[in-house]
Order: C-alpha cells, then sequence, then structure tokens
C-alpha cells in the first residue's frame, strides 16, 4: 500500500513541475495583446491559463492528499515498531556497561584447537 502510494506520489511531483513549467508567466499576457494569436490556440480564445491553472489546482490538492497518507501511514508504522531507530542515551550507556569476556579466556579457547592440532 505504501510503496504504491509513494509511486503515485512522485507521479504527481513530476506532473506538477512539468505543469507549473508549461504555464507562461505574468508578463507573458502584454506581449499577447499586440497579436499574439490567441484565437488560434487549441484551448480557446482565453488561452490554456484556466485549464492549466485548475488542473495545476487539482493536482497539487491530490499531492497533499498523497503527503497526507504518507504521513499517516508512516506514523502507525513507527507506533507498531518503537525498537526502531536510534536508542535513547540510557540504553546506550547500559550497552556499554555490560560485562564482556575477558581477553585471557579468548586467548584460552583460541589456544585449545592450536594444541589438539599438533597431537595430531
Amino acid at each position: 500500500m505504501q510503496a504504491i502510494l509513494l509511486m503515485i506520489h512522485v507521479a504527481l511531483a513530476i506532473a506538477l513541475v512539468a505543469l507549473i513549467l508549461l504555464q507562461q508567466g505574468k508578463g507573458a499576457e502584454a506581449g499577447a495583446s499586440f497579436g499574439g494569436g490567441a484565437s488560434q490556440t487549441v484551448f480557446g480564445s482565453r488561452g490554456s491559463s484556466s485549464f492549466l491553472a485548475t488542473l495545476t489546482g487539482v493536482l497539487a490538492a491530490a499531492f497533499f492528499v498523497t503527503s497526507l497518507g504518507l504521513a499517516y501511514l508512516a506514523s502507525s508504522q513507527a507506533d507498531s515498531a518503537p525498537d526502531v531507530g536510534i536508542p535513547d542515551a540510557e540504553v546506550i550507556e547500559q550497552q556499554k556497561t555490560v560485562p564482556t569476556l575477558d581477553d585471557s579466556s579468548n586467548q584460552q579457547d583460541n589456544a585449545a584447537p592450536a594444541l589438539e592440532e599438533e597431537g595430531q
């Protein structure tokens, strides 16, 4: 579920960037009034500004909804697995004070197989 929502979220983000780059800036309207041929456009005499603005709003709303959905899924997964992540400082300090095997016992364990091999 989360992977599908994440793929939709990325697709919406890419579509939003492309759609925003397609739109004309505010200064382009002044040049179009001097015979820019606005009546010959695919979207009619008003141009594509209202269509692109509406589509941008719809995609932005969908992007917002997928963002909220991903945040909800992430928080629900964090509640179900509290041991995931960086441990508290107290836990780290307790792990440092756990007694470890001293070097002499490790040397004895390592020396025993060597003695057995020499006898054979």
